[in-house]
Formats: C-alpha cells, sequence, structure tokens
C-alpha cells in the first residue's frame, strides 16, 4: 500500500494551541484517530474565528469540507497541549486546501503528532451550488502569517 505524504509550504498562515481533553483518550490511553478529526475541525473553526469568519459564513460563503487526509506519527495523551501550525495548500476557483502541522512538546522537544490537509469547498447553501473563493478569504491564504498581532 502506497504511504500517504502530506507536503508543507515553508510559511504557516497562523497557529492555535487546544489541549488533549479526557473524552479525547481511546481504550489505548492515547488520543484516538476521531478525536484528531475533532482537533482538526476545532482548530479550523479558531483559526477562520480570529479573522471574523466562521464556517458558515467566511465573508458571504460557506465552506464545506469535501476531502480530509491524516498522517498519523505520534501518540498523543491527556493533558498534552497541542500546538496545531496551519498552512494554505492549493487554492482554485471555488475551494483551497488547508495543512495542519499537530504538535507537543515533552521534555523540552516538539513531537509532531499528526500530519493533515482537508480540502474546503466555498458553496452557497440558498442556491445549492459552489460558489467563488471570496477576495477577503483569498487575502488572507496568500498571505505569510495571517495569524491576528496581539497588542502589546
Amino acid at each position: 500500500m502506497a504511504r500517504l505524504k502530506i507536503s508543507f509550504p515553508s510559511t504557516s498562515i497562523g497557529s492555535i494551541q487546544i489541549p488533549v481533553r479526557i473524552t479525547d483518550i481511546n481504550y489505548g490511553n492515547h488520543v484516538g484517530n476521531n478525536a484528531i478529526v475533532e482537533i482538526i475541525h476545532e482548530a479550523r473553526m479558531q483559526f477562520l474565528n480570529q479573522h471574523g469568519f466562521t464556517e458558515m459564513d467566511a465573508s458571504g460563503t460557506s465552506l464545506i469540507m469535501s476531502e480530509l487526509c491524516i498522517e498519523y506519527k505520534n501518540e498523543s495523551f491527556y493533558n498534552d497541549l497541542l500546538d496545531i501550525k496551519i498552512f494554505a495548500g492549493e487554492i482554485s476557483r471555488v475551494g483551497f486546501e488547508l495543512l495542519y502541522e499537530i504538535a507537543t512538546k515533552r521534555k523540552g522537544i516538539s513531537i509532531i503528532v499528526a500530519l493533515a490537509k482537508t480540502g474546503m469547498v466555498c458553496y452557497n447553501y440558498q442556491i445549492k451550488k459552489v460558489e467563488s473563493v471570496p477576495v477577503a478569504l483569498k487575502l488572507i491564504l496568500e498571505t505569510k502569517d495571517s495569524t491576528p498581532k496581539k497588542e502589546k
């Protein structure tokens, strides 16, 4: 079986931190694969929210996940603080890729937990059709680091 390999651009467009909850732990006493999907969703929602967007209103369009790929690299455990770097992949007329590098630190060393990619499609629920990526969203995806800067 061919192994999945997700390629990342050199610069992220944002980062999010998410703690591992007890409900993320499975019978193997580590984060379950279903929880990684939920963590990716939460990271995407927080990233969108940083820019005043939601999945139902991202600069006038809704977003639908059309594709999901995950490379599991290492275990993650209860109380880990996950550092999730978000990258923009390919951008098309009606959609785009978001890439996620999920890591945690143990004994001062960063450990990659998983790499993931979601394909997102812009969609108009009123007319039930795909639509173009809005300019405001595209500008965020094309920036080197679109994490809002905190005031000092």
